[in-house]
Order: structure tokens, then sequence, then C-alpha cells
């Protein structure tokens, strides 16, 4: 009896499972197949659910990569540099940020740590006309180099959090009988501590590129010529209010946008998993 309920069990939660899967997964599923059909079959009483053969089509990827509004390779590029910078940036200060906090007692450590904490809790829309008027100020408005100022400053806060409970983490004995069996300081902590981080490195680091790679709202108000977009503005010129929309060439264009983000995950998933399993066990 007790084995027919746990089998009843386990039927029940692989079919929840599935239906959670195939709510999430729907949506995609979507847009990938919306993007190969023509838009008269994509609203109306005519809708098709998958692209058959006699209506398959391509033309919404053209429209997408040659849109004379705003070109798609200076926004890939755009985008592509923005995240990386900003992946860079928030790691290696949020890295370096987290070993102070945690290996070394310094008068204000308590007061920086509560700050974080503060900083995280504001909504960046609030500051949107704060960091509008200093990166104006600084004439870094439509560059590269102003947008990453702005995202690595809203992810470190989270970055140094997390990586703070990562390096906590790790005992800092480990170092020490490293230096005792004839490593240096700097020897025992890039042989022995650093490869125990890289985990929560990946977990962070999946963090700070999704916010760079989808955020609109301070792109939208940075950069401004055609030629600056990111991928998310570049998106919008799809939508105009004196046309009707060209939602093939829409869900074209976010099938473009989402490949390098399955990407991206697709390399850092293995580490990404223990990272976050590793944080959430102390911090």
């Amino acid at each position: 009896m007790i084995k027919i309920r746990k089998r009843l069990a386990d039927t029940g939660f692989g079919v929840l499972a599935l239906v959670v899967f195939a709510v999430a997964a729907f949506p995609v599923y979507w847009m990938v197949s919306t993007s190969f059909l023509p838009n008269n079959r994509i609203r109306g009483e005519n809708l098709a659910f998958f692209p058959t053969p006699d209506v398959f089509t391509l033309d919404n990827y053209r429209t997408a990569m040659f849109n004379a509004r705003a070109p798609f390779p200076p926004a890939v590029l755009n985008s592509i540099s923005v995240t990386f910078l900003t992946l860079v940036i928030a790691l290696v200060v949020g890295f370096v940020a987290a070993l102070a906090l945690t290996r070394f007692q310094f008068k204000g450590r308590r007061t920086f740590i509560v700050l974080i904490l503060v900083v995280q809790m504001i909504p960046g829309e609030a500051m949107i006309i704060s960091m509008y008027r200093i990166i104006d100020g600084w004439q870094l408005l439509n560059t590269i180099i102003g947008l990453t100022l702005v995202y690595a400053a809203g992810v470190l806060p989270f970055t140094i959090w997390t990586l703070r409970g990562f390096v906590n983490g790790v005992p800092k004995e480990l170092e020490e009988a490293a230096m005792i069996d004839g490593c240096s300081p700097a020897g025992a902590f890039w042989r022995v501590t650093f490869p125990l981080l890289a985990p929560g490195l990946v977990a962070t680091g999946v963090f700070a590129f999704i916010q760079a790679w989808n955020e609109f709202v301070t792109a939208l108000v940075i950069m401004q010529r055609p030629d600056a977009m990111t991928l998310t503005l570049w998106l919008r010129t799809f939508l105009q209010a004196t046309q009707a929309t060209n939602w093939g060439a829409v869900m074209a264009g976010s099938v473009l946008i989402a490949i390098p983000a399955v990407v991206f995950f697709l390399i850092v998933q293995g580490r990404m998993t223990g990272g976050l399993v590793s944080g959430a066990v102390k911090g």
C-alpha cells in the first residue's frame, strides 16, 4: 500500500512538472513558430500553431536583420560590448570587494555592508534622472562606456552581497594549510580558494548578464541615437504608431535576441547549478 501511494505521488508530481514545463515553454515555442509564419497567418481566423511547408517563410528574419529604421549589426555589437564590459567590471570589482569584506576587518565594514543592502532596495527607475545628468555631465551619452558604468553600478550591490556569501563559505584554514605545504599567500589563494569560488562567480555572472542583456528603460534614456541602440531598443523600432505592427518581424527579432542568451546559458549551466546550491548553504 505504501509503495502504491509513493508511486501515485511520483506520477502526480511528474504530471505536474510536465504541466509547469508546458506552460513555461509554450510562449517560447509560440515566438519561434510565429517567426516563420506570414503576417496573414499570425492574426485572424486562420491561425497556425506550427509553420507547415505551404506557409513557412524566412521573410520575417530578412525584415528584422535589414531593418531600415535601425540596423541589426550595430545593435548586436552594442549589446555584446555593454554586456561583456558589465560582466567583467561586476565580477572583478564585486569579487575584490567581497574578499575585503570577508577576509579583513576594517573600520566602517558593517556600515558598508548595510549600505549595500540599502542601495539594493532603491528602484533603478527612481535614479534615472540623476544617472542621466551624471552621464550627460561626463559627456558619455550614446556611448558604450556610459551605459556600461550605469549597468555596472546597478548590479554591483547584488554581486558584492552574493559573492560575500560564497567567500564566507570557503574556510580560511584551507589557505593556511596550503601555505604550510609551501605555497605563498597568493599561490594558496589562486590554487585552493579561487577554484572553489568559481561556481559562485558563474552564478553572479549570470545575474549581471541577464541585467545587462535584457535592460530597456535605462538604455532608452541614455542611448538615443539609432546607431547607439542596444538590441532591446532595436526591437522597439518595429512598433510604430502610424502603421500596423509587424508581429512576424517582432517575433523574428525576439528569436535573434534570445539566441546569444541561450548560448551563454548552455556554456555556464553546469557551474551555475553548483554555484546556486553552494551559495544557499552558507552566507
